[in-house]
């Protein structure tokens, strides 16, 4: 199985292209939404990686998938400008552990 990744972002395809990771430039919202049915369609793909601008275009439509048990891991990752919420990882501690660091 293999990675594949749908980013609207040059710079984050060719990084993980250095890894590896074949990828798609999806800039509109119908492309991203094409790309990312073929991905899923696709049985040779284990690993769908978006970027976080990607995930908030079709969050209802991932957040679906990943709830209907399919066997694809979809992965959301930082593009070239960072995580959008900069306390994600202090939170994700909170939230699974239930304390503060």
């Amino acid at each position: 199985m293999k990675s594949f990744l749908i980013s609207h972002n040059k710079d984050t395809i060719i990084g993980l292209r250095l890894a590896g990771i074949e990828g798609i430039l999806a800039e509109t919202k119908e492309e991203v939404e094409f790309y990312f049915s073929k991905a899923v369609e696709d049985p040779n793909i284990g690993i769908i990686i978006i970027t976080e601008k990607i995930f908030e275009e079709m969050k209802e439509k991932v957040l679906e998938l990943k709830r209907s048990g399919n066997s694809q891991l979809i992965a959301t990752i930082p593009d070239r400008t960072g995580l959008r919420d900069k306390n994600f990882i202090m939170r994700y501690i909170k939230e699974s552990i239930g304390i503060k660091i």
